[in-house]
């Protein structure tokens, strides 16, 4: 089995694909995903991206993904450790970081500042092997 940890916005991007995962995959993120993720939706519809029709359909298929979430005791001290080596002032990436290093094979996202900060602690993978 393959688990991947993933962000938000790797999230609605796997809804809006439609396409199931990969056989054997499994996914894991921190705590605060879904939240995360209709965070993204409300400033796609507030900026016009997207329809609030359309927003509102992708966060019905955002809670259908099995996902494992983590917020635990360990996964906490470990995005805190994370977060300090990092110089970060806030801890978000770093829940990500620590959740891939943790309990999953490879982190999966787009985010540029997320995958520049996965550089050397966790394994990175494209979107694509999630559905292989």
């Amino acid at each position: 089995m393959t688990r991947f940890a993933i962000d938000a916005g790797t999230l609605i991007r796997l809804v809006e694909s439609g396409g199931p995962l990969g056989p054997g995959h499994a996914l894991v993120a921190r705590g605060s995903l879904r939240s995360d993720a209709m965070a993204l939706l409300y400033r796609d519809v507030v900026a016009g991206r997207r329809t609030e029709a359309q927003a509102k359909a992708l966060l019905e298929g955002v809670t259908g993904v099995k996902v494992r979430l983590l917020g635990d005791r360990v996964s906490r001290a470990t995005a805190w450790r994370i977060a300090r080596e990092l110089g970060r002032d806030e801890i978000g990436d770093a829940e990500h970081l620590a959740v891939a290093r943790l309990q999953a094979d490879a982190l999966v996202t787009e985010d540029p500042d997320l995958r520049a900060a996965a550089a050397g602690l966790v394994a990175l993978a494209p979107f694509a092997d999630l559905l292989r």
